[in-house]
C-alpha cells in the first residue's frame, strides 16, 4: 500500500471488490441487460437462452442461480406441463441493471477505442 492512502478503501469486502465480484463472469451483466432491455424484466429460462448467442444451458443455469442467491433475480415455477419457469429482476436487479447499461451504451459509442485494444489472450475475437 502506498503511503498516504487508505487502506480502509480496498479492505477485501470494500464496495469496489464486491461491484467486481458481482460481475466476474461476463454472463451476469449481460442477462441482467437481456432480461431488462430485451423481455421487460421478465423471461422463462428457454427465451434467455435464445437471447444469448454463446451461453450454455449449464452456464446460465449456474449463473441463473448465483443471481438468485444475491437477490438480483427471483425464480417463478409455474404448474404447467412440463412446469415453465420465468426469472424476473428483482427490486436489486434493476437498480444493478443501470450501470450495466450505461457501460453498455459506453461501449457502443466508443467502439473504435474497444477496436484498439490488443486482444487479450483469454479473448474470442
Amino acid at each position: 500500500m502506498k503511503p498516504g492512502s487508505n487502506e480502509e478503501d480496498w479492505r477485501e469486502d470494500c464496495a469496489p471488490r464486491r461491484v467486481l465480484e458481482l460481475f466476474s463472469t461476463k454472463w451476469t451483466s449481460m442477462i441482467l441487460h437481456t432480461l431488462h432491455k430485451i423481455h421487460q424484466g421478465a423471461a422463462r429460462t428457454g427465451v434467455l437462452e435464445r437471447s444469448l448467442p454463446g451461453i450454455s444451458k449449464k452456464m446460465l443455469t449456474q449463473t441463473l442461480k448465483e443471481m438468485e442467491h444475491s437477490g438480483l433475480v427471483s425464480r417463478h415455477v409455474y404448474s404447467t406441463r412440463p412446469p415453465a419457469v420465468e426469472y424476473r429482476l428483482t427490486g436489486l436487479g434493476k437498480r444493478f441493471v443501470e450501470p450495466v447499461e450505461l457501460l453498455y451504451a459506453w461501449g457502443r459509442d466508443n467502439s473504435d477505442a474497444l477496436d484498439a485494444l490488443e486482444p487479450r489472450p483469454s479473448s474470442r475475437r
